[in-house]
């Protein structure tokens, strides 16, 4: 009897979470502003295929690989195709998926997504970010199934690690930060999910905010992230002027250059207007110093 009770406890507190049926009354989307949110959460970096360029950086139909301690991921199509990728979605579907990694038909996501740091967008962004969505191509590129073995598989079991171990709004608290900053904490903690990369992990995949973007090992083994903290390990020595210029351009003041998933980063980056990357370049600089773990 306990154990059936235990069951039923676990089962309704990892029922998939979705936004209230008023949400998004009101909220048609704008195209245009769209695109500043499609490139600030870098969508082109994981979806599109491997290498493209430029326009072709649009076709979202996904295969890419991510590997990691729990298995292999592979990005889904996200194109408006309306049999392999979301051209059935509607807003609340998109939005369901976005804030709380819930598929349409209720169930968890894997964090590759992620959701963990989209949850901090703002309702009337996700819904530019969909009507920019309706003007992609779409892809007819089935999309491939996950390697995860058991128990990762129990897909379930994701509600209790969403309550365990999602962080709880922003990190970076409200108090004392100047509207550059708290424009600069959005990009990086809402939009940008900076720390999905650049912040370690524990073992069972949860971000140490206690390394709070202080780098670490890179997820597929090869190699490591760098810290982006204000600390001399990181980017103590950097001016406001040597972020911006690496956001724009992926040049270091050492006149060393973005590579890997970075320089796409940079791309994305280059889309945004000037005083979005002042704003992520006073976020950066606000932040606690720490070293690499």
């Amino acid at each position: 009897m306990l154990g059936l009770a235990g069951f039923a406890i676990f089962w309704v507190l990892t029922v998939p979470k979705t936004h209230g049926a008023t949400a998004l009354l009101g909220l048609s989307g704008n195209a245009d502003k769209g695109a500043l949110v499609f490139a600030a959460a870098g969508c082109a970096s994981c979806h599109a295929a491997k290498d493209a360029k430029e326009t072709d950086r649009l076709i979202l139909s996904g295969g890419r690989a991510f590997p990691s301690d729990f298995g292999t991921f592979y990005a889904p199509n996200i194109s408006p195709d309306t049999e392999h990728g979301i051209g059935t979605w509607t807003l609340a579907q998109f939005a369901n998926a976005v804030s709380f990694g819930t598929s349409p038909t209720g169930k968890h996501y894997y964090p590759a997504f992620p959701y963990s740091t989209y949850q901090n967008m703002e309702l009337a962004d996700i819904a530019d970010l969909y009507a920019y969505f309706q003007t992609l191509p779409a892809s007819a590129e089935p999309a491939k199934p996950h390697a995860v073995p058991f128990p990762f598989n129990i897909r379930r079991s994701l509600g209790m690690w969403k309550i365990l171990l999602m962080p709880k709004g922003f990190h970076l608290p409200e108090t004392g930060l100047t509207e550059v900053e708290l424009r600069g904490r959005y990009l990086v903690e809402a939009m940008g999910h900076c720390t999905e990369c650049h912040t370690s992990r524990n073992f069972l995949g949860g971000l140490r905010t206690d390394h709070w973007l202080a780098g670490g090992p890179n997820s597929d083994g090869k190699g490591s992230i760098p810290n982006i903290t204000p600390h001399k390990q990181g980017i103590k020595s950097w001016a406001e002027i040597d972020i911006v210029t690496y956001l724009n351009s992926g040049f270091t003041p050492e006149y060393d250059s973005a590579g890997g998933a970075m320089a796409e980063v940079v791309e994305n980056m280059a889309h945004l207007p000037p005083e979005d990357h002042k704003a992520i370049a006073a976020y950066l600089q606000k932040i606690p110093p720490l070293p690499k773990p």
